[in-house]
C-alpha cells in the first residue's frame, strides 16, 4: 500500500511539473489562441463582376463592360525589386478571362498607350513574372503624358516604399463609370481617373495610403493626389480590404495623413 502511494505522489508531481514547463514554453515563445494576425488575411478587394482571375504574381478583377480590369492586385516585396533587362514580350489575350480580354490591336492609332496596372517594372524578378504583366487583362488606355509622366513618379515612389518598408500590398486600376470615352472594335474604356492604393501591413505599425488622378498630364507633386479609400470605394463601389478586421479597416480607410510615408 505504501509502495502504491508512493507511485502516485510521483506521478501527481510529474504531471504538475509538466503543466508547468508547459505553461512557461508558451509564455516563453509568446504562442497565442487568436487568429488575428494581420499578415494571414487574404487582402482581395471585392469584385463588382464575380470574375476574378488569378495570375502567379497578381490577381485581377475583369469588368467586360468596360474590357479592363477594375483592379488589379499583387504584392511588392523588398526581395522582388530588380533592374535586370529582361527581353519586352507582345501583349497577349489573358487565357484566364473567360469572356476573353479585348485584343491590343483595340490601341492601334487611338492615340492612347497600352498602360500597365500592375507594372513591368515590379514584376522583373523572374521572366515570368515579367511576361505576366503583358496580359491585356492587365492595360488600360493612358495618355503617353500621363503613363511616362505622373503615373510613372507614383509608380517610382512605390518601389521606393517597397524598398524602404520591405514588403506592400498594391490595388490599382481605373475609374470605370457609364459613358466613357471608348476607343477599337472592342470599345475599350478610356478612364478619367486612375486610382492606387498602397497599404504597408507590416506591425506593430499598419498604414495605408491611396491616389486619385485625373487622366492628364500634370506636374504637381504625387502628396496633392492623395485621397481616403473610403472616396475611392464610393467611386468605385468596391470594398477594398474587406478581410481586415473592421477597427484597422476603418482606421486606414478614412486617413488621407500622409505624414507616415517617407515624400523624400
Amino acid at each position: 500500500m505504501k509502495n502504491r502511494k508512493a507511485v502516485y505522489t510521483i506521478i501527481t508531481l510529474l504531471i504538475a511539473i509538466g503543466f508547468y514547463f508547459y505553461d512557461g514554453y508558451a509564455i516563453e515563445t509568446g504562442v497565442s489562441n487568436s487568429t488575428e494576425n494581420i499578415s494571414d488575411f487574404d487582402f482581395l478587394p471585392t469584385s463588382t463582376t464575380g470574375q476574378v482571375v488569378h495570375h502567379q504574381f497578381y490577381s485581377l478583377s475583369y469588368n467586360e463592360k468596360y474590357e479592363q480590369a477594375e483592379w488589379v492586385a499583387y504584392e511588392l516585396t523588398q526581395k522582388q525589386l530588380s533592374s535586370i533587362s529582361i527581353k519586352r514580350p507582345y501583349f497577349e489575350k489573358d487565357p484566364k478571362v473567360t469572356t476573353q480580354s479585348a485584343h491590343y490591336k483595340n490601341f492601334k492609332d487611338s492615340g492612347y498607350n497600352k498602360g500597365h496596372l500592375c507594372p513591368a517594372g515590379d514584376r522583373k524578378f523572374s521572366v515570368d513574372a515579367y511576361n505576366e504583366t503583358f496580359f491585356t487583362s492587365n492595360i488600360s488606355p493612358q495618355t503617353y503624358e500621363f503613363n511616362g509622366g505622373v503615373w510613372n513618379r507614383l509608380e517610382e515612389k512605390v518601389r521606393y516604399w517597397a524598398q524602404k518598408y520591405q514588403k506592400l500590398y498594391i490595388v490599382t486600376g481605373g475609374v470605370l463609370t457609364p459613358n466613357l470615352k471608348t476607343i477599337g472594335s472592342e470599345k475599350v474604356a478610356v478612364p478619367q481617373y486612375f486610382y492606387k492604393i498602397i497599404l504597408d501591413y507590416n506591425a506593430p505599425e499598419i498604414k495605408a495610403i491611396a491616389f486619385l488622378m485625373p487622366h492628364e498630364k500634370s506636374e504637381k507633386g504625387l502628396y496633392q493626389f492623395i485621397s481616403s479609400i473610403d472616396e475611392i470605394e464610393i467611386l468605385t463601389g468596391i470594398d477594398f480590404f474587406p478581410e481586415l478586421p473592421d477597427k484597422i479597416e476603418n482606421e486606414i480607410e478614412k486617413y488621407t495623413n500622409y505624414t507616415n510615408w517617407s515624400f523624400r
